[in-house]
């Protein structure tokens, strides 16, 4: 083991008075510190200091490998910091981190709410959609917003889906002799926040969350009736049985809805769709969702589209199966990947009994009757049919 030549620091707005003497020492032996610009005026490091390109590029730093280097992050460099961007390029004798409280910490401490309940995102690079499957009432989130005019966007944002009676903190300079901390009413926010905001608490008032079970309805969805109806939906995620981190291939994805459900769970998904006007619908729900980070949409067809894809967790497909494309997905499953099939015609309800026996698994017909109107009464109106085929690798 040599002597690391990077070393991360974490800072707060309390500049070098809060470092560790660890910190201080390698700042000071430093021949070069790169960091943004209040992160350099904080630790005064004068000529010596080089500012972050935009965006961030962890190269610029490694040219400077072998040589005593320090970087300056808010807080704690590995909570939506660049400490992971330069760990992950970097074999482990190379460098060191002294991380502060991150904004998170200080938020949290200053409200007085439990960081263990509360979410914390990342949102000075990321839409804020990314909030949609934490909003709930009363729930208590932590946001990094990008600058001060975040503020009244992103309190129009709330006000406009229905959370207009959220109570929103606006927190700047945490842990700094300039530190301020101001409360607001979503849809009464008509003020103009100065400097450069750190982050944004919301508590969550007024509006509707996602419900967490799965087969939500299908009119929060935008389609054009290429979707999986909401009780097969809720059959499909449970034969599918997501699970944090998993991949999905999602073939024949329509709407996209069955890639959402998988996403909500924690997971990532590819959907793919031959019609470009359908794999729009899956782009625009996915982002609706606040998901477009976890759901890829392709257009194309199975199983030529595959090719170039990592092997997934599961499989969905939702029609058009044959017996050429699923001997191509078939082989591509490492052991205990799981693979659902529907099917509404004949021909592909023959395919799914013949898997069946060939591959064992579940096989069932599942059929739906609403109620509709039938004259000045009303009756049941039954839907087609549908088989579900799953099986494990």
């Amino acid at each position: 083991m040599t002597d690391p030549w990077l070393t991360i620091i974490g800072i707060s707005e309390d500049g070098l008075a809060g470092l560790s003497e660890a910190s201080r020492k390698a700042l000071s032996s430093a021949e070069t510190v790169f960091g943004g610009e209040r992160h350099l005026a904080l630790a005064d490091v004068g000529s010596r200091g080089r500012v972050w390109p935009v965006p961030f590029d962890a190269d610029i730093v490694l040219s400077c490998r072998g040589r005593p280097t320090a970087v300056l992050a808010s807080g704690d460099p590995f909570w939506y910091g660049a400490g992971a961007s330069l760990a992950e390029k970097l074999y482990g004798d190379e460098w060191i981190a002294h991380p502060a409280p991150s904004t998170f910490s200080l938020a949290a401490a200053r409200l007085g709410w439990r960081l263990e309940a509360t979410a914390c995102l990342g949102l000075h690079a990321a839409p804020f959609e990314r909030l949609v499957p934490h909003l709930a009432q009363d729930a208590r989130i932590i946001c990094l917003v990008r600058d001060a005019a975040a503020m009244a966007k992103l309190a129009k944002w709330l006000t406009e889906r229905g959370w207009g009676a959220s109570l929103l903190w606006t927190l700047a300079a945490l842990g700094g002799p300039r530190e301020y901390i101001d409360q607001h009413r979503a849809d009464l926010f008509a003020e103009d926040i100065a400097g450069n905001l750190v982050a944004v608490a919301v508590q969550a008032r007024g509006g509707q969350g996602i419900p967490r079970s799965s087969g939500l309805a299908d009119d929060l969805f935008v389609h054009d009736g290429q979707i999986t109806k909401r009780p097969m939906r809720a059959l499909a995620l449970s034969a599918l049985a997501p699970r944090l981190g998993e991949r999905l291939w999602d073939i024949g994805a329509g709407s996209g809805s069955v890639s959402v459900e998988w996403a909500l769970c924690g997971g990532t998904a590819i959907a793919i769709e031959a019609r470009e006007d359908r794999a729009a619908n899956a782009r625009s729900n996915a982002a609706v969702f606040g998901l477009a980070h976890r759901i890829t949409v392709l257009t194309g067809q199975a199983p030529e589209a595959l090719a170039a894809l990592d092997p997934p967790d599961a499989v969905f497909i939702g029609g058009g199966l044959d017996l050429a494309m699923f001997d191509s997905i078939w082989s591509r499953l490492a052991p205990g990947a799981r693979l659902v099939a529907h099917a509404v015609t004949l021909e592909t309800d023959a395919l799914l009994g013949e898997l069946h026996q060939r591959h064992g698994g579940e096989l069932m017909r599942v059929e739906i009757a609403h109620v509709a109107p039938l004259g000045r009464y009303r009756s049941w109106e039954a839907a087609r049919p549908v088989v579900q085929w799953s099986a494990v690798r």
